[in-house]
């Protein structure tokens, strides 16, 4: 990448440092200039920001106070229409039914209430009819007649007015009849119905003095307006010019500046700045508001009023030129100070350099006594004194090179003589070497030389040597001995051969025997696990009917505690059969008692009716006196009453002898309910003692068929015994069978193999033959000790006679193992009924033997 650059930058610039320098400060000045622009205007950017962020702040707490001062009107309407004056005349109209409220009380109460509202804002307090299309005054304190009169726009909607939600109307004009300059004022109404009746309760407040309460009415340079929906002015905090001129009102005035009304619709909060003049509206009367700039922070309330906050660019925004221009003068102040000390630090160091620049030439044409001294202690004063030190190094090398150049000489002549005695002892080794390869092995290398690492090769060749051809000495007497071994195993093993197949057919038929054997055995297994089978199925029935037994024991255990419960029950029923005929005495006594009742009641009756026709006959001379009273009626009513009396005891006495007639046939119905409980105690102890009977009988059968199945079960576990002792043995004559089957494979692979023995001793006897004939080849001094020779035929004829004895041995054993004509195999049975083939051991010990001999003579 630097290379890339150099190639960029012209000749003429690289090859000056001052102009380099000159470039980087201009580089570098422009480079903090231009942060310092960015910067500068990054910060005024964000003063900005924040500053139409406090903007639509205000515009939030001036929404705010709006739904404050909404919400507090609110409340002290719902407080004047919850007063237990109206709820009175309420609970009196609806008691009476007619109108009889004190609408002298309401208009004393709500001209009280008038006179704690807030007295800058509040306008009237009305109580209205909502019943008419106009909107009665009843009480209140307007003298107005109806709300028309009071230009209330929302009367028609009187009649659907909640009494538990405020509603609230549309800003409007009231005639003004307090004020000597202003006909009308900007209003608002509140209203909320009476529950239960057809009333309302109205409050209206001055919102021309709401602005009183606007946190910004105070501020010089500052202007709110509140609109509504349709772009008007509805309230500021100017008291909406209603201060002094009635012809510089501002309520209903078109606001004007139809950019800021649709971005305050697309979002309810926002703020924005304005290069120009405001609309015409805020430059005239009340507001006067006419910079050349100014920011707007903006808020829409639920209501749809846009609360709009407007502040004059120099007011809002001084401090962000401010800002601007401090930026400005830092940036310039900062590129004017790195070009004054880039120039004096630039120009010092370019004028170092160039000195020392000059004297490395003189260095460079051959002066090396050039003075490199500076009284400068920095980067460039190190560097004048690392000249001076590469000076001196020059100078040393220049003398270390002359020196060493002188020694090379003599060191060039001394390896040249070196490598001439080299080529000459590697031409004699050579020599040694090719007459050694051509079979000579008592040629030797003269150890001898200048140089040590030649004759140590010499010396371990002529050692090399010498092994070797005690070796090949060795190897040609071991291939005369392995030829004869070769030729007397060959002739062994063709006897061996002939032995292992006579042991491979008695093998064979010592397993067709056992084969029959084993079958036999298989039959026994299975006529005895039929036997066991149903010895089984005898003892599972056996169980069965043992069970059945004891259940039917356990039954007649169950029955006849049964019946002694049932004995027991009759008793208890017999006792509350005794309870029952004392009830029914009882209740004949009260029977009586009510009749006795009911003749007195009968009694009374006549009484009440002979008293009824005195007060006839009373009320019949009254009338004749001319007397119209209630007597009359009284002594009908009373005749009347001694009829339904007297027939209800009709009705009474007649129950009263039914109840007494079912009584009778119930007593009756008890006692032979008595008699028939007594014959049931007599037949359920009957079933006692018969049941008792059965349960002894069903255990004593219970007894002996639980014998019988202990019985059966232990012939059936005997009999499993015997099914496990005939497996047992038919597991062992099948094991026998596989045995002496190993044993005739055995058989048949060791014949195999010995004929293979045979062949690879032939193939080795040729292969000794041709490895003697090899080693006729090489010429040697040394020979083979007699002794030595001796010891090795010796060796060598133990292990082929020691290897056809143990084949013989392991032939006769096999061929004394045959079937004695018992059925079992000699040898093959122990005490325990395990099977164990001492024949397969021996056989393969001597197929072991014969392949390790073989193996040797390889070797």
């Amino acid at each position: 990448m630097s290379s890339g650059i150099r190639r960029l930058v012209p000749s003429f610039i690289r090859r000056r440092y001052a102009l380099k320098f000159g470039i980087v400060l201009l580089v570098i000045g422009l480079s903090v200039g231009a942060i310092g622009i960015v910067e500068t205007s990054m910060i005024t950017d964000t003063v900005e920001q924040t500053v139409l962020t406090d903007q639509q702040d205000q515009a939030v707490q001036e929404a705010t106070e709006i739904d404050n001062w909404n919400d507090r009107n609110d409340q002290l309407l719902l407080s004047t229409a919850q007063a237990p004056i109206f709820a009175a005349s309420q609970d009196d109209e609806q008691a009476s039914g007619t109108e009889t409220e004190d609408l002298e009380a309401i208009d004393s109460y709500l001209e009280d209430v008038y006179n704690e509202l807030p007295e800058n804002t509040r306008v009237n307090a009305l109580y209205v009819d909502t019943s008419t299309d106009s909107g009665d005054v009843l009480a209140g304190t307007e003298n107005a007649s109806s709300l028309d009169d009071l230009a209330f726009p929302e009367t028609d909607e009187l009649e659907s007015a909640s009494a538990y939600t405020v509603q609230r109307t549309d800003p409007y004009l009231i005639e003004d009849d307090v004020s000597l300059v202003f006909d009308e004022r900007p209003v608002r109404s509140y209203y909320v119905g009476i529950p239960g009746t057809d009333r309302a309760v109205v409050l209206t407040f001055d919102l021309a003095d709401r602005s009183s309460n606007s946190p910004t009415v105070w501020q010089s340079e500052t202007v709110v307006t509140i609109v509504d929906d349709e772009g008007q002015i509805i309230a500021d905090d100017a008291y909406l010019g209603y201060g002094s001129d009635p012809e510089n009102t501002a309520f209903g005035e078109t606001y004007g500046n139809a950019e800021l009304l649709d971005a305050a619709e697309e979002d309810s909060l926002g703020a924005l700045r304005f290069d120009d003049a405001p609309t015409d509206v805020l430059q005239q009367e009340p507001y006067n508001f006419s910079p050349d700039g100014y920011v707007v922070g903006y808020y829409t309330t639920g209501e749809d009023w846009t609360v709009l906050v407007h502040t004059t660019e120099d007011q809002a925004l001084g401090v962000v030129d401010s800002i601007g221009q401090f930026g400005a003068l830092i940036t310039l102040a900062s590129v004017l100070i790195i070009a004054v000390l880039g120039a004096v630090i630039g120009r010092n160091t370019a004028g170092s350099i160039d000195r020392l620049t000059e004297k490395a030439k003189q260095m460079e044409s051959g002066n090396l006594d050039v003075e490199l001294e500076s009284n400068r202690i920095d980067n460039i004063g190190r560097l004048y004194d690392g000249f001076d030190s590469m000076r001196d190094e020059l100078k040393n090398s220049l003398r270390e090179a002359e020196d060493a150049r002188a020694e090379a000489e003599d060191e060039r002549e001394r390896v040249g003589r070196m490598n001439a005695h080299l080529e000459q002892k590697a031409d004699e080794y050579s020599t040694v070497m090719q007459t050694a390869a051509d079979g000579d092995l008592t040629a030797r290398m003269d150890p001898e030389s200048e140089n040590e690492a030649m004759g140590e090769i010499a010396t371990e060749f002529n050692e090399m040597l010498g092994e070797l051809e005690t070796t090949v000495d060795q190897l040609s007497q071991f291939a005369t001995d392995v030829a004869t071994a070769s030729e007397q195993v060959t002739a062994s093993s063709e006897e061996v051969q002939t032995a292992s197949a006579e042991v491979s057919a008695s093998v064979q038929e010592i397993s067709d025997g056992a084969d029959r054997q084993h079958q036999s055995l298989q039959s026994i297994d299975s006529e005895l696990n039929t036997l066991s089978t149903t010895t089984e199925e005898i003892a599972a029935s056996s169980s069965q009917v043992a069970t059945l037994a004891e259940r039917t024991a356990n039954t007649s255990r169950d029955g006849s505690d049964t019946a002694q419960e049932a004995i027991d029950a009759c008793e208890d029923l017999e006792d509350e059969h005794q309870a029952v005929v004392e009830e029914f005495e009882e209740l004949e006594m009260q029977v009586d008692q009510i009749a006795e009742l009911t003749e007195t009641i009968t009694e009374i009756a006549a009484q009440t009716n002979m008293l009824a026709l005195n007060a006839s006959i009373e009320a019949s001379r009254s009338a004749s006196d001319g007397d119209t009273g209630g007597f009359s009626t009284v002594a009908e009513e009373v005749k009347e009453l001694s009829q339904d009396v007297k027939v209800a005891a009709e009705q009474i006495d007649e129950r009263l002898e039914a109840v007494e007639s079912q009584t009778a046939r119930s007593a009756t119905e008890v006692d032979q309910t008595t008699d028939e409980i007594e014959r049931v105690n007599d037949l359920v102890t009957a079933v006692v003692d018969d049941l008792e009977e059965i349960a002894t009988y069903a255990q004593e059968t219970n007894d002996g068929v639980q014998e019988i199945s202990a019985a059966t079960e232990q012939q059936a576990a005997s009999t499993q015994e015997v099914v496990a002792m005939v497996d047992e043995v038919a597991s062992i004559s099948e094991e026998t069978t596989a045995e002496a089957e190993t044993v005739a494979a055995a058989a048949e692979e060791q014949t195999s193999a010995l004929t293979e023995v045979t062949g690879s001793a032939q193939q080795l006897s040729q292969q000794a033959t041709t490895l003697s004939a090899a080693l006729d080849r090489f010429e040697t001094d040394a020979t083979a000790d007699a002794e030595d020779a001796a010891l090795l035929d010796a060796a060598v004829a133990g292990e082929e006679a020691s290897a056809i004895t143990s084949a013989s041995a392991g032939m006769t054993d096999g061929s004394d193992d045959i079937d004695d004509g018992d059925g079992n195999v000699d040898g093959t049975t122990d005490a325990d009924g395990t099977t164990a083939n001492a024949n397969s051991d021996e056989d393969a010990d001597t197929e072991a033997s014969v392949f390790e001999f073989t193996d040797d003579q390889a070797e």
